[in-house]
């Protein structure tokens, strides 16, 4: 594996469509809505892009850093912690992505807004500079949330609440309180899936860390991941009563079976066997995201 391969594979791109799913449901449900800029979309699209990879980048190396990534670790290897990348090249590496993260949000708050120098812009401007911070603190630094059990917590506000209603607001300059409950339910999946990571590292992960599967133990952390699973179809499920009715706001239904088929694969399977099941749910809650969002486009084609 060359130094390029290395970085590329560090940047972990199998994950991007958990972060781009919960947008892409926000950006949809503003277009069922409102009128939508494309290319506020699009800028909406790349920011999460971006700020994915800074995570995925920064949590390798906070792994590495803090002993926690070794070579018994039962997940796949990426640069750093297989040797090909150096500590230097990957902060350099995340240093372009910090930079590429306030280019992207600036352009979109910019696009946006037509300003950055109104309270609005702003305060978008902050929370986008929040979620650099969050996307670097999860492993780096000298206290690490993610090393201290709050992973779950983090995951939850920023995959879910903050993709969601952050990606309407700033699509529409409109929030209602009833996209909490979409919100919650892309933050309930994307919560299971760092628990079915954490599920299959828990030997190596418990020397360096803490994490809400070690805590629970593999057992009950199983029983954690089928509540998360039933809960984000809850509150979809809600969100769709509070609405007008249509049989097509119902379209994510269709990904029922693999929700299914992961949760039997998490029940069945054990450490490194665990492994199929995370892109399964990235997948299985990125077309949940889609459907969804298409479904309460529908009366626009």
């Amino acid at each position: 594996m060359n130094e390029f391969r290395a970085a590329f594979a560090s940047m972990r791109l199998r994950t991007l469509p958990l972060s781009m799913g919960g947008v892409i449901l926000g950006i949809l449900l503003a277009t069922a809505d409102f009128k939508v800029n494309v290319w506020v979309a699009i800028l909406i699209v790349l920011t999460t892009v971006c700020l994915q990879i800074l995570s995925n980048l920064s949590n390798e190396l906070g792994d590495v850093l803090h002993g926690t990534d070794t070579a018994d670790r039962k997940g796949p290897q990426y640069g750093l912690n297989s040797g090909v990348l150096t500590i230097r090249q990957m902060k350099v590496l995340i240093g372009i992505f910090v930079a590429e993260c306030i280019i992207c949000g600036t352009a979109m708050t910019l696009v946006s807004f037509g300003t950055l120098w109104e309270m609005t812009p702003i305060l978008v401007l902050l929370m986008g500079a929040g979620a650099i911070m969050g996307a670097m603190k999860y492993t780096l630094g000298r206290n690490p949330y993610g090393y201290r059990g709050l992973g779950d917590v983090y995951v939850f506000l920023f995959f879910g609440l903050v993709a969601v209603l952050g990606s309407y607001f700033v699509a529409s300059h409109t929030l209602f309180w009833r996209l909490l409950l979409p919100g919650a339910a892309v933050g309930c999946f994307s919560v299971a899936v760092l628990n079915v990571n954490n599920i299959r590292d828990m030997e190596t992960d418990a020397a360096n860390r803490v994490t809400v599967a070690i805590r629970l133990g593999e057992k009950k952390a199983k029983i954690y991941q089928t509540v998360l699973i039933v809960l984000g179809w809850i509150f979809m499920l809600a969100y769709c009563q509070l609405r007008m009715f249509s049989w097509w706001h119902y379209l994510f239904v269709l990904t029922l079976p693999l929700f299914i088929l992961h949760l039997r694969g998490v029940w069945k399977r054990t450490g490194k066997a665990l492994d199929p099941m995370l892109p399964l749910l990235v997948i299985s809650t990125f077309l949940f995201c889609v459907l969804a969002g298409v479904g309460f486009c529908a009366h626009l084609f």
